[in-house]
């Protein structure tokens, strides 16, 4: 297959060193989904592609590629970079972490739908300095579409009831009603909790406006999100262990 020259739109978000002077990074992008592409001397000071291969760097790449495989960085234009993500490690270390997931979500070269969008939102979202725990928390629940294991969040799974107490039902795959606490297992979140996962699951999150949640009530939906992330995706990933170490959880 011959290999085309096209311009991609999106970020960089994971780059590693690649023999001795040549580096290797991972690319969200509009047109193809996830590209790995290699920056044939990016690490030399004085490389013309040094600059657009910073991690989380915005911008428009023009790729050699073969939509297979490892393609090729060969320019660049119009890059918004963000130096104070490199001081920010809590910044950091949410946005890793769910780049980190996303990777794991999806094939190279898969198209990204709406999830593209809602990655960059999140990302965009997290820099301006809103907070990044419900944000993280809104990603990880629409994500787990993606996964291939969709809750459902609407109504509850049993009979459909979408007005009441609600809790969540990892065996059932999503909420159920107060009419059903005693016949399934569930995780016995407190109403406000599930509340709390059901709205965020359902969210678009270009809707996000300013809200306030206490700790206490974060930190449950956290908890309850992790067990469903470990009994349907079971992911073990270095970049969730490094963001526990940061937020001390």
């Amino acid at each position: 297959m011959a290999a085309d020259l096209l311009d991609v739109h999106g970020l960089l978000f994971k780059r590693q060193q690649y023999k001795e002077a040549d580096l290797l990074a991972k690319l969200w992008t509009k047109e193809l989904g996830i590209v790995t592409v290699i920056a044939k001397g990016g690490m030399r000071p004085k490389s013309q592609l040094a600059a657009a291969v910073l991690p989380f760097t915005e911008g428009t790449f023009g790729i050699l590629t073969r939509y297979k495989g490892i393609s090729q960085l060969r320019t660049y234009k119009k890059l918004r970079q963000h130096d104070e993500l490199f001081t920010d490690l809590d910044k950091n270390a949410y946005l890793s972490y769910l780049f980190d997931l996303a990777d794991h979500a999806f094939s190279e070269y898969q198209k990204l739908g709406e999830y593209y969008d809602l990655l960059l939102v999140a990302f965009d979202r997290i820099v301006a300095g809103q907070d990044p725990e419900i944000i993280t928390q809104i990603v990880q629940l629409q994500l787990l579409a993606a996964f291939g294991v969709a809750p459902q969040l609407r109504a509850c799974v049993i009979c459909g009831k979408e007005k009441g107490i609600f809790d969540y039902s990892i065996a059932a795959g999503g909420v159920v009603c107060s009419d059903h606490f005693r016949s399934v297992s569930r995780l016995h979140l407190s109403p406000k909790a599930t509340a709390l996962i059901r709205t965020l699951g359902l969210l678009p999150i270009s809707r996000l406006g300013e809200i306030q949640i206490g700790e206490d009530l974060k930190k449950e939906s956290r908890r309850a999100i992790a067990q469903i992330y470990q009994a349907t995706v079971d992911l073990n990933l270095p970049s969730l262990r490094f963001l526990n170490e940061v937020r001390g959880s």
